[in-house]
C-alpha cells in the first residue's frame, strides 16, 4: 500500500475500518432528559477549568437512535453538566455509555466523545417512557418519566438540544504523557423536532467503581423531558489548550457569530 493511500484512511485496521467517513445524520433520534440537582463540591471536583459552573445541575441523558448514516441503530446515555465558557453557555459532557463499536470508535478518534461501552436502553412499559443503563451484569441507572404527559413548545424543545457541547480532547504520545490535550466544542445542526413532552420524572444512580454516575448523586429532580428529533453532528474545533496555555488568552468568543477565534 502507497503512502499516499495510507493517508486516505483516518481510522485503523486500514483495510476494515472501524468507521465510515460520512456526515452522522440521526433520524427519529429519542431523548429522555432528567435534569437533577447534585453535590455542589462533587460538581466542582469533576468539571474542568477553565469551565464555570452555574447551578448545581446535572442532565442525565438517554438517546435511542434507531437510523444513524454509517452507524446503524444503537442507544447512548450519560451526564451532562451545563456550563459557561467566555461568557457562553453551553454543555460539558462528563461521560457517556452506549452498545455501538463504530460509535465509540468514531466518537473518541476524529472527535472528543467521552464514550465508553455499556448496555443502555430506552423502551416504553405501560404508560411510563423508562431508561437504564447496566455496565456488565450490574444495573448503575434507572430513568423513568411519564409518557407524553403534557406537551411542550417545539422551540423550547430546540433550546435543550441545540446548546454549544464542550469536550475534552486526550490523545497521549509513546511516552504516556498528552500530546494533544485541549477542550473542543461542537453544537449540533440541522435540527427538526418531532415531538416534544414534559411529565414527572425520576432517576436512581447506583455505586459502582468503574461506572461511577453516583459520585454526582441525585439530590433533586428538577426537570424531565422526551424529545423525538432528526439531527446532524457537527465537526469539532479546539478552543482551549491545555498544553500552550498562551493560546488559551487569545482565543476568543463572539457572541453575535457564536464563533471563536485567535487574536491578533
Amino acid at each position: 500500500m502507497l503512502k499516499s493511500e495510507i493517508l486516505k484512511h483516518n481510522t485503523i485496521p486500514l483495510t476494515v475500518p472501524a468507521f465510515p467517513t460520512t456526515t452522522y445524520r440521526f433520524h427519529n433520534r429519542e431523548y429522555l432528559n432528567i435534569l437533577y440537582r447534585t453535590d455542589p463540591s462533587a460538581l466542582r471536583r469533576m468539571t474542568p477549568e477553565p469551565l464555570e459552573i452555574m447551578e448545581p445541575l446535572v442532565r442525565f441523558e438517554m438517546m435511542r437512535m434507531p437510523d444513524a448514516t454509517g452507524l446503524g441503530c444503537y442507544t447512548e446515555c450519560g451526564q451532562v453538566i451545563p456550563v459557561r465558557f467566555n461568557g457562553e453557555e453551553g454543555d460539558y459532557l462528563h461521560v457517556m455509555y452506549l452498545d455501538n463499536y463504530p460509535a465509540i470508535a468514531v466518537g473518541r478518534e476524529i472527535s472528543a466523545y467521552p464514550k465508553l461501552l455499556g448496555a443502555p436502553r430506552l423502551y416504553v412499559d405501560n404508560d411510563t417512557l423508562v431508561g437504564t443503563l447496566d455496565y456488565g451484569s450490574l444495573r448503575v441507572a434507572t430513568a423513568t418519566m411519564g409518557y407524553k404527559y403534557f406537551p411542550i413548545d417545539k422551540t423550547k424543545a430546540f433550546g435543550e438540544i441545540s446548546r454549544p457541547i464542550f469536550m475534552i480532547k486526550i490523545m497521549s504520545g509513546y511516552n504516556g504523557e498528552p500530546r494533544i490535550c485541549e477542550l473542543v466544542r461542537t453544537q449540533i445542526t440541522d435540527i427538526t423536532i418531532h415531538e416534544a413532552w414534559n411529565g414527572p420524572g425520576r432517576l436512581q444512580l447506583f455505586a459502582h467503581a468503574l461506572a461511577p454516575l453516583a459520585d454526582l448523586p441525585v439530590l433533586e429532580v428538577v426537570a424531565a423531558s422526551h424529545i423525538l428529533t432528526d439531527l446532524t453532528l457537527a465537526p469539532v474545533k479546539p478552543v482551549y489548550d491545555y498544553l500552550a496555555e498562551e493560546k488559551i488568552r487569545e482565543v476568543s468568543y463572539d457572541k453575535e457569530t457564536s464563533e471563536y477565534s485567535a487574536g491578533s
